[in-house]
């Protein structure tokens, strides 16, 4: 019973650390995006509020709440109040699964440095982003607005097109690693990491997850200068911020689920394992607030046509060589 009232409390523990160092992440990410790509436009980026504008996120986290939360008058009010949450509420659940240190000995015991291992953690990680599209799809048809409708039908064939190449670039990871689990995968990579031997895979697999979470160039579900704001625009007050603090925590989790499927998870020499897992996770993430600030949208054909022409038959090809390899390394 002990045990048991011990087991508990270490896993609340675990879901309050990881979820407030989450959040403070997501608003911090906002303050580094708006600095970096103002150096890249030469420009200062925010600079008013605090030092270096550090407050930034906390003068716009109040402005969002006092600013008025308004509902449509022909909108489903009960799924447009809801859909925001579900972006955020996914992202978060994913990383639950993610190993982001080794065990960590406390009164004589490890501490698993994951909220839980799954043994099917990777399915568990598909299945959670493929819901993710859900905040988007809903928000968009409850708004009753064609520009929100347009922009959540775009979210969701966006998901559907680009959720089987990234499905089919962790084949080979599996492939190597012999488990779903992503604290195996992440052993299994004690010798080298897995970006080393599947370089391929790591492409199909950033690219997509990059489009998923609608991220520059992939950003067709918003695309201001055709449909205002996309799935968005009839949002207003904390309701919008939700829609973003999603995107930056997806953002986070998306670093981590990079780390550990190709870059060796925690592991690294000389520093600390948290150190090096959350400087993979930074490094990720500073690539995608790069690209953002310097790639011009795709059309939306283009779009389709790079997930069905081009990266899942190249994931396809890449599962195959992978196979052949290993079955002549065997033999």
């Amino acid at each position: 019973m002990e045990t048991w009232i011990a087991g508990l409390i270490l896993l609340v523990v675990k879901l309050g650390v990881v979820l407030v160092v989450l959040l403070l992440m997501a608003a911090y990410l906002v303050w580094v995006e708006r600095k970096f790509i103002g150096r890249l436009q030469v420009r200062y980026g925010p600079n008013r509020a605090g030092r270096f504008g550090l407050l930034q996120p906390l003068a716009d986290l109040i402005k969002l709440i006092l600013k008025e939360d308004t509902v449509p008058g022909a909108a489903d009010k009960i799924i447009f109040l809801l859909a925001p949450a579900v972006v955020g509420t996914t992202a978060m659940l994913i990383f639950a699964v993610i190993p982001f240190g080794s065990s960590l000995i406390l009164w004589g015991k490890p501490i698993p440095m994951v909220i839980t291992d799954l043994n099917v953690a990777l399915l568990f990680v598909i299945a959670l982003s493929s819901l993710g599209v859900y905040g988007v799809a809903l928000g968009g048809w409850a708004s009753n607005s064609k520009y929100s409708l347009l922009g959540g039908i775009r979210g969701a064939a966006q998901m559907i097109s680009y959720e089987l190449s990234l499905g089919l670039s962790l084949v080979p990871v599996v492939m190597l690693a012999r488990s779903f689990s992503l604290v195996d995968i992440v052993n299994a990579q004690t010798r080298y990491p897995f970006i080393l031997v599947q370089p391929v895979s790591f492409l199909i697999f950033f690219i997509s997850a990059v489009a998923e979470i609608k991220r520059i160039p992939f950003d067709l579900p918003e695309a201001e200068n055709e449909l205002v704001a996309g799935y968005h625009t009839e949002y207003s007050g904390m309701r919008f911020g939700l829609f973003f603090l999603g995107e930056y925590i997806t953002l986070i989790v998306l670093g981590g689920l990079v780390a550990a499927f190709f870059l060796g998870g925690w592991r690294g020499p000389f520093l600390p394992p948290l150190v090096w897992f959350i400087l993979k996770v930074l490094a990720m993430v500073l690539v995608m607030i790069w690209m953002r600030g310097t790639l011009p949208r795709l059309r939306y054909d283009q779009l389709m046509s790079l997930g069905w022409k081009v990266l899942i038959p190249a994931a396809l090809l890449n599962i195959m060589a992978t196979g052949a390899v290993i079955l002549m390394m065997e033999s």
